[in-house]
């Protein structure tokens, strides 16, 4: 069986944390690749305004580009409607076979909202769940969630590691103030923003 991962998101920008969460999840459970996803019209996200879709790729092109095991997919933001991971994973699933398992990555904190998704059991069955720490959140509780979600102790992979504090949102407000960012993300994106005065309004 070849093993995918599936680490999705806004990307707004991608940031270290982010890339480091990848090649940690890559390496623990000897993934072949990683796919990152950037989204296209994220529904949880219509009420602020996002970075348009076209420079989201290319900041996160220049981050991962050269990097062994981690490839760009497109396949949300050329895809028409707002964005539903059940719909990404779906197309995938289709499109690699069944001799492919996808593990899906994502943080403690996403996965407790996971009953809130659209069709959260449809997920399970079309991938392993891999949920990563997230500082001040705690374990998520596979009791509680198999509750809501039948099927999904059987299907979760809980890490413990990395513990990772960087966020899009607060880089976006360091910009913004005129703080220093440029250690949070990659080199070329922190060039990118600079000329592309992203996040300055």
């Amino acid at each position: 069986m070849k093993k995918i991962g599936i680490l999705g998101g806004t990307f707004d920008p991608i940031h270290n944390g982010r890339v480091s969460i990848a090649e940690e999840v890559r390496k623990r459970l000897d993934l072949r690749e990683i796919l990152f996803i950037p989204a296209g019209k994220p529904w949880q996200k219509a009420n602020r305004t996002i970075t348009p879709a076209a420079q989201r790729v290319d900041m996160l092109d220049l981050a991962i580009a050269g990097t062994t095991g981690f490839n760009l997919c497109r396949i949300e933001v050329d895809r028409p409607g707002a964005t539903y991971t059940v719909d990404t994973l779906t197309q995938l699933k289709q499109e690699y076979g069944s001799r492919t398992d996808l593990y899906f990555i994502l943080g403690w904190d996403t996965l407790l909202g996971s009953p809130y998704w659209k069709d959260p059991v449809k997920i399970i069955n079309l991938c392993y769940v891999v949920a990563v720490p997230r500082p001040g959140i705690a374990p998520p509780d596979p009791a509680a969630l198999e509750r809501t979600m039948t099927g999904i102790t059987e299907r979760l992979i809980l890490l413990d590691a990395p513990q990772i504090d960087i966020s899009s949102s607060d880089i976006r407000q360091r910009v913004a103030a005129g703080q220093p960012y440029e250690y949070l993300v990659p080199a070329k994106v922190a060039e990118y923003i600079k000329q592309h005065r992203l996040y300055t309004d």
